[in-house]
């Protein structure tokens, strides 16, 4: 099947963004899901299922890229997402991509576990479905350096953790070319050029 008409939830957000962009330079027009509704997007929103709907119908494949990295974050990415795979499977949706994180069972981080969470709702889903997984984003890194210097995060996470900063725009790139093609469950992970142990970022 011709993927023709592509749903981007969270496509106004960084990842989202350059999604877009993408999808538009394969000559594609995809609708973006956002819960603000501004001017050229749907109005949706995955905490309360409002226009989720509407934003779905009709649609060939969704590239799901909307998180909360805050305290809405397991009600975002496991609920939010449980309620998309339901009104996905219902559109007979032929192809739900996914964007993880690279570790994320190693990571004792609450965010961490609700991507892992909600990446075992997309496999256990009836709708056909790719994860792809991802380093960190280098606009991620700067943040957690800060975090570091603010809270006893080190206490947190294993020494000698390591980082291999990817830019957004080449993730955007790899979920397009894998939105257009066929369903491929789990592929291989993507990651930058360089791996940094994070106490030399310091």
């Amino acid at each position: 099947m011709e993927v023709r008409d592509v749903l981007v939830t969270g496509g106004t957000g960084r990842l989202g963004r350059r999604v877009v962009d993408r999808l538009r330079a394969e000559g594609l027009e995809p609708r973006i899901m956002s819960r603000s509704g501004r001017p050229g997007t749907i109005k949706g929103d995955l905490l309360t299922g409002e226009g989720i709907e509407a934003a779905v119908r009709g649609a060939d494949a969704i590239i799901h890229a909307a998180q909360s990295p805050t305290r809405k974050s397991r009600r975002t990415a496991v609920e939010g997402t449980e309620r998309l795979l339901e009104i996905a499977a219902r559109a007979e949706i032929s192809h739900f991509v996914y964007i993880s994180i690279v570790g994320i069972e190693r990571v004792p981080l609450s965010y961490f576990r609700n991507k892992l969470d909600a990446e075992r709702l997309v496999e256990g889903s009836p709708v056909p479905w790719t994860i792809l997984r991802s380093t960190q984003f280098h606009e991620f890194v700067l943040p957690i350096m800060e975090g570091l210097d603010r809270v006893p995060f080190v206490t947190l996470i294993p020494k000698g953790w390591l980082l291999q900063p990817i830019e957004a725009g080449e993730v955007a790139g790899r979920l397009v070319e894998l939105a257009l093609g066929l369903p491929a469950g789990r592929v291989p992970d993507i990651g930058g050029p360089e791996v940094r142990i994070l106490a030399d970022l310091r």
